[in-house]
């Protein structure tokens, strides 16, 4: 008797013993006497042969109206065929209708704004499923990096009343009779965090009032952040060194087949943890820049999408920028000592053109610093009382960053658009569905 309901990766183990597996119609074609049904399911696909003089007509004449996506369950022997999609076949003996389907909504040929109207449907194309399997594994890659180096999980809240990356991309929200503003990040909560269980991380949205319309941004993101006690700023870099190398092996061993599915070059990708991460200064990006790719940046300007796309395009590993001017980066980054016009912070830019992964600093250990910054910034520093007690009382050097998981998602699989590392994308100007 066959076991009950296999996936059907499981059931192209079993090659000539009778097999049961379910599913939802992938494509259909077919005559008046034979039907040839691919199914599909979280594992795979595989073609299944229906014959009216084994099923019967009544049950014939049913499968003849079903339509792509309908789910079904099928029982029959298995065998394999290079000919067939997924390179097996089923020839069914029984055969159940599970859920009938209207006419699927999506055909070959659609333009990418009507794939977002119909998101709720389109993540059930293998495109899509590709996709959303690599992002489980980077998500599960990040908690099993962090838990084996000793450090704990923290959340902090969603609903924050300070802004700590930028005034102007805050998300106002009204919180009963008063204003508050949805989370840029976990930062300051972690600063506090930090002396109680020293090192932590998080995995949270984050959300980002930018009025954007480019491929590499979203309104919503999730947000791998860490924070550490103790750490310098070269213990932080080598902190996100070691979490793109270990997410990146994770999916190259786990991914394959999803990888081969989207025309993903891995050959890509296998440098960033065969060798290390290029290295440099603010002060050596600009000369690149100027001097092998003819551009004229002033010192003192933030590298925009189009530097940054220069300049990881002559690497074939992630690039990290460190020592960035004071003045385009955030309060809470710390002055370098040998040169206060400079802070201890730093960028990933990932290689292909892919853009800013991480970003991360030493933390300002001087309140008074702290205080002149938010001023500059046109900041309160009442409304950060919090945050500067955590120097009065036993301040310890430390670090952090923040990791923006789809853009990592997004430069694995190799895509084109940020929008199809997450579900359910929010831009701009999409809010559904």
């Amino acid at each position: 008797m066959a076991e009950q309901y296999l996936s059907i990766k499981k059931a192209t183990e079993r090659e000539g013993s009778i097999v049961s597996v379910r599913g939802w119609i992938h494509r259909e074609r077919g005559s008046k006497k034979l039907r040839f049904i691919v199914l599909r399911d979280v594992t795979g696909i595989i073609q299944c042969v229906i014959e009216k003089s084994i099923v019967g007509e009544d049950k014939f004449a049913a499968i003849e109206k079903l339509q792509v996506e309908a789910s079904v369950s099928v029982t029959g022997k298995i065998k394999k065929d290079e000919r067939a999609p997924g390179g097996y076949e089923i020839s069914v003996t029984c055969f159940e209708i599970i859920g009938n389907s209207d006419t699927f909504p999506i055909t070959k040929d659609q333009s990418a704004e009507f794939l977002s109207d119909m998101r709720h449907l389109w993540i059930r194309s293998r495109r899509m499923q590709a996709i959303l399997k690599i992002r489980s594994t980077v998500f599960g890659a990040i908690h099993d990096y962090y838990r084996k180096l000793g450090f704990y999980e923290f959340q902090s809240p969603i609903f924050q009343a300070t802004q700590c990356e930028g005034g102007s991309d805050l998300f106002e929200v009204k919180y009963f009779d008063r204003i508050t503003y949805l989370a840029q990040t976990w930062q300051l909560y972690a600063e506090a965090g930090i002396f109680s269980l020293e090192k932590i991380y998080c995995i949270a949205p984050s959300f980002r009032a930018e009025r954007s319309r480019t491929t590499r941004h979203l309104t919503e993101y999730w947000h791998a952040e860490m924070e550490a006690a103790w750490f310098s700023f070269e213990d932080m870099i080598d902190n996100g060194e070691g979490l793109i190398k270990h997410i990146v092996k994770a999916v190259l061993d786990n991914n394959s087949e999803e990888l081969d599915l989207l025309e993903r070059d891995t050959g890509k990708l296998t440098p960033t943890i065969e060798k290390p991460f290029v290295r440099m200064r603010y002060d050596d990006a600009i000369n690149i820049l100027n001097e092998r790719c003819d551009m004229k940046i002033k010192w003192g300007k933030d590298l925009r999408t189009i530097e940054e796309d220069k300049l990881t395009r002559l690497y074939d590993v992630p690039i990290i920028v460190t020592h960035y001017p004071k003045s385009v980066k955030a309060f809470y980054m710390q002055e370098d000592s040998k040169n206060p016009d400079v802070v201890l912070g730093c960028d990933f830019l990932a290689p292909e053109g892919y853009g800013e992964i991480i970003g991360g600093s030493q933390r300002e250990a001087d309140n008074s610093s702290i205080i002149r910054r938010l001023k500059e910034q046109g900041e309160d520093p009442k409304n950060y009382e919090y945050y500067l007690d955590t120097r009065r009382y036993g301040s310890v050097p430390h670090s952090g960053f923040g990791c923006g998981v789809e853009r990592v998602i997004t430069w694995i699989c190799g895509i084109d658009n940020i929008r199809d590392s997450i579900p359910f994308p929010r831009t701009m100007l999409r809010t559904r569905p």
